[in-house]
C-alpha cells in the first residue's frame, strides 16, 4: 500500500517538475492544457503564433534554446477542411512540414513530442470502431495532411501521437458552439444522422495526456471519450440538457452542400489507451453534461 502511494507520488512529482511548451495557444485544446497546467502549477509557456510559428524551423529551435523544454505539446493544426480541398498547401505546411520541423528539433534536444491527429485519416467504411491497427485511407486533402503529419511524428521514438475526433472545448471552433448559435435563430435545425464519430472533450483529453506522461507512453493511440454518436444524437442530447424547445430534424449528410468528400462513420475505439493506463475514459454523455455546466458558469 505504502509502496503504491510512493510510486504514484513519484510519477506525479516527476512530470510536475518538467518544462512544457504548448503550441496553438488560441485553439480550444491548447486553452484546456493552459487552464489545467495553471491549476497544477506546471512550468510551461504557450507562445502565440507570432512568437512561435511552427512552420518556421528557426523560430522552433530558438524557443527550444531559450526554454529547454522536456515536453513539447503540439496543439497547432490547420483544420479548415473546405479550404484545404481548394488549396492544400497551407494544410501540408502546418500539418506535415511543421511536424517534421518539430521532430528534427525535438530529437536534437532530446525532448518528448506530443502530437494530435484526426479520425479523418480513415475512410469511414469499416462499419465498427476503428482501432490503431486499422488501415488508413483519407478521403480529402485535410485527412491526407493529418496522416502525413502523424507519420512524420511516429518516426521519432520519443513521440506520442493521439488521434482525436469531434473536439469540443471552451471555444468557438466546435460543433456545439455553432449549434448554440443556430438554436438562437432557428426553431428547426437540420442535423446529419449518418455522420457518426465520438465527441471528444478537451478536459478529458488533457487529463488522459497527463496520465500518459506519468506512464511514459509513446507511439500511436486513439484518445476519445467512450461511446459514439451521430451529429443528430449529439445535437438532440445537447438540446435536451439545455431544455430547449427547438426541433432537431435528422437528415443525411449528403443533403448539405459541400465540395469535400467526408467519411461517414469514423468512431474510434479508446480500448488500447484505456487498458495501458488502467483507466475508464468518461462517456461523451457524461462529459457533455460537464461541458454544459462549464459553459454556463463561464457565462454567468
Amino acid at each position: 500500500m505504502i509502496s503504491n502511494i510512493k510510486n504514484i507520488f513519484d510519477k506525479y512529482n516527476k512530470i510536475s517538475f518538467m518544462k512544457y511548451i504548448i503550441t496553438g495557444s488560441s485553439g480550444q485544446l491548447a486553452k484546456a492544457f493552459i487552464k489545467k497546467f495553471k491549476e497544477l502549477n506546471y512550468d510551461f509557456v504557450a507562445p502565440n503564433k507570432q512568437e512561435l510559428d511552427i512552420t518556421d524551423k528557426y523560430k522552433v529551435e530558438k524557443i527550444f534554446l531559450e526554454y529547454t523544454p522536456n515536453i513539447f505539446i503540439n496543439c497547432a493544426a490547420y483544420n479548415n477542411v473546405e479550404f484545404a480541398e481548394q488549396d492544400n498547401s497551407r494544410a501540408i505546411l502546418t500539418n506535415k512540414t511543421a511536424v517534421l520541423n518539430l521532430v528534427e528539433i525535438a530529437k536534437k534536444y532530446n525532448t518528448k513530442l506530443i502530437h494530435f491527429s484526426s479520425d479523418y485519416v480513415f475512410d469511414g467504411t469499416k462499419g465498427s470502431l476503428y482501432t490503431e491497427e486499422d488501415k488508413t485511407n483519407p478521403l480529402n486533402e485535410y485527412g491526407k495532411s493529418k496522416l502525413a503529419g502523424e507519420q512524420e511524428a511516429l518516426k521519432y521514438n520519443n513521440s506520442l501521437v493521439c488521434r482525436l475526433s469531434w473536439v469540443i472545448g471552451e471555444g468557438q471552433q466546435n460543433f456545439l458552439y455553432k449549434l448554440s448559435g443556430w438554436l438562437k435563430n432557428n426553431k428547426t435545425i437540420k442535423v446529419s444522422y449518418d455522420e457518426v464519430s465520438v465527441p471528444c472533450f478537451t478536459f478529458d483529453i488533457v487529463d488522459v495526456i497527463i496520465k500518459t506522461l506519468e506512464n511514459n507512453l509513446v507511439g500511436l493511440y486513439h484518445l476519445t471519450n467512450s461511446g459514439k454518436a451521430s451529429r443528430y444524437e449529439l445535437a438532440k442530447e445537447f438540446v435536451r440538457l439545455n431544455s430547449c424547445d427547438n426541433e432537431i430534424l435528422p437528415v443525411p449528410m449528403a443533403s448539405f452542400s459541400s465540395k469535400v468528400k467526408r467519411p461517414l462513420v469514423t468512431a474510434m475505439s479508446n480500448k488500447k489507451i484505456s487498458q495501458e493506463l488502467n483507466i475508464t475514459i468518461p462517456s461523451w454523455q457524461e462529459s457533455l453534461k460537464k461541458y454544459i455546466e462549464l459553459i454556463k458558469n463561464r457565462i454567468s
